[in-house]
């Protein structure tokens, strides 16, 4: 699955991953590869990127709200301010 995590300013990240937890408004949620079509607003929290099926190789941002669109294996990020922890 494809990842693109962007702010106004610039691409925060670009890869490939196996899957992704994000804070929702109304709860966290986990995407993964083949996930259905979806668009969502994010609240401010933690993301974490999971680079391979273990678990053990992660990246984390902390976010301050933004949205995420799922299409064709492909996950949009799109946040107004983050920070890689």
């Amino acid at each position: 699955m494809q990842l693109e995590i962007l702010t106004p300013e610039k691409k925060l990240y670009s890869g490939e991953i196996y899957g992704i937890q994000l804070p929702g408004i109304s709860g966290s949620f986990e995407v993964l590869e083949k996930h259905a079509p979806m668009v969502s607003a994010l609240g401010k929290g933690s993301v974490k990127v999971l680079l391979d099926k273990s678990g053990n190789n992660t990246t984390r941002f902390t976010i301050s709200g933004g949205f995420i669109e799922v299409l064709d294996n492909r996950v949009s990020v799109l946040v107004e301010g983050a920070t890689q922890q």
